[in-house]
């Protein structure tokens, strides 16, 4: 997997076309205007919007911003739809982290997750993320429940 800053048109791709089955529709681009609105604006984005490619094909994205907890680093993240579910979201994340260690000096990582997202909270918890808190967040038009998550920083692998 192969990670570079988000192009023009992948951006209007995940905004535009990636579109997740029942309850994870709620992760649609198009759900929420504000988030469409800076996914597809190239200086909204400006140099924190990554692409996770495979096989020249774009299988997900993540943001990254520094968060007011001092040492931490704020990480959001989307997969294809067509490629959630089934069990490919550790190495993904994997992927994710190990940029993150060769790219940012940071302590902490957090990230917030729908609370009825059980499946990606167990991903999460499997690479050591715990939940520190809950919150209600202000999205798609209403207000659901979320989970934050802090990680350890991810450490160099072993050789």
């Amino acid at each position: 997997m192969t990670i570079n800053h988000l192009t023009q048109a992948h951006a209007q791709e995940i905004a535009d076309h990636w579109h997740y089955p029942g309850e994870y529709a709620f992760y649609d681009m198009t759900a929420d205007p504000e988030d469409y609105a800076e996914i597809i604006d190239e200086k909204a984005r400006g140099d924190r919007y990554f692409e996770v490619i495979a096989r020249g094909q774009l299988i997900g994205f993540f943001v990254v911003e520094p968060s007011d907890e001092p040492d931490t680093l704020e990480l959001g993240l989307g997969m294809a739809p067509v490629l959630t579910g089934r069990g490919d979201g550790a190495a993904f994340l994997r992927t994710i982290l190990t940029y993150l260690q060769s790219h940012y000096a940071k302590r902490w990582l957090i990230l917030d997750v729908a609370a009825f997202n059980v499946r990606a909270q167990k991903v999460y918890a499997k690479a050591g993320f715990q939940p520190i808190s809950t919150h209600q967040q202000i999205t798609n038009g209403s207000t659901y429940p979320f989970i934050t998550m802090r990680g350890p920083w991810p450490e160099e692998e072993k050789a």
